[in-house]
């Protein structure tokens, strides 16, 4: 049987997925490869991949995209690693920087600029230009709160706008993947959420951050009603800001 091919994010959110299917027979069944949020999602949409844990922003242009786990990179509040960083308060911003790592950050900080704080913003890719504020992910934000002026959690402004949990990535596939595959996925998954503590004692310590607060508190791993909920008004706030832009 041709191995099955698993595109998985390199950030720490996703160490506890990699240790499972790591130490899981699963590993021997499977070529797995470690990109940034963004390559994953090409990857999937290109078909290079048969599987990818992707920004959900992208799901929509996955050809038969269907999630395949039961697992997912989730948060009910404050997730504390998808920041907009301003120097203004963010009734100020007039132009934003985009982050190249993600489709879904960049996507929810322009829902939440245009339909909850009702500010008109430009927003660029250009890394050289100055602007008001920045979005940022992953592991690059650990302890650099500090750093600005001002910084907003889209997890927690998520929840405060529309009153439910979030889903920054889950395990998407762009075929029909067959069920025992999938049972012995999630139990891979399951499994290295269960040695999170074998996890975080690998993790170097980093200043002015909790990693054992962000592991077992901030992110949330489980794909609820809610959470699915939260996803399809996410994607219908994306349709409506690319119909304004047409």
């Amino acid at each position: 049987m041709n191995k099955i091919k698993i595109s998985a994010v390199a950030y720490t959110n996703t160490k506890a997925f990699i240790y499972g299917i790591e130490h899981s027979d699963i590993i021997n069944k499977i070529d797995l490869s470690l990109d940034i949020p963004s390559e994953c999602a090409a990857k999937v949409i290109s078909g290079q991949v048969d599987i990818g844990l992707m920004p959900v922003a992208a799901i929509p242009m996955v050809p038969n995209a269907n999630i395949v786990a039961d697992y997912c990179i989730g948060s009910d509040g404050a997730v504390n690693s998808v920041f907009i960083f301003s120097s203004v308060p963010i009734n100020e911003i007039k132009t934003l920087r985009l982050d190249a790592h993600s489709k879904t950050s960049n996507n929810l900080a322009k829902v939440l600029l245009k339909f909850c704080w009702k500010q008109d913003v430009e927003f660029t890719t250009d890394i050289n230009q100055e602007t008001d504020a920045i979005v940022l992910i992953g592991d690059r934000t650990f302890g650099k709160k500090d750093d600005y002026a001002f910084a907003y959690d889209m997890g927690a402004e998520w929840k405060n706008f529309t009153g439910l949990p979030f889903m920054y990535a889950a395990w998407v596939a762009n075929k029909e993947i067959p069920q025992a595959f999938k049972d012995e996925f999630n139990a891979a998954l399951k499994l290295g959420l269960s040695h999170r503590n074998k996890v975080l004692r690998e993790l170097p310590q980093i200043n002015n951050f909790d990693l054992e607060d962000y592991l077992y508190n901030k992110l949330q791993f489980d794909v609820t009603e809610d959470r699915k909920k939260a996803m399809k008004l996410f994607l219908g706030y994306i349709e409506e800001l690319e119909k304004e832009s047409v």
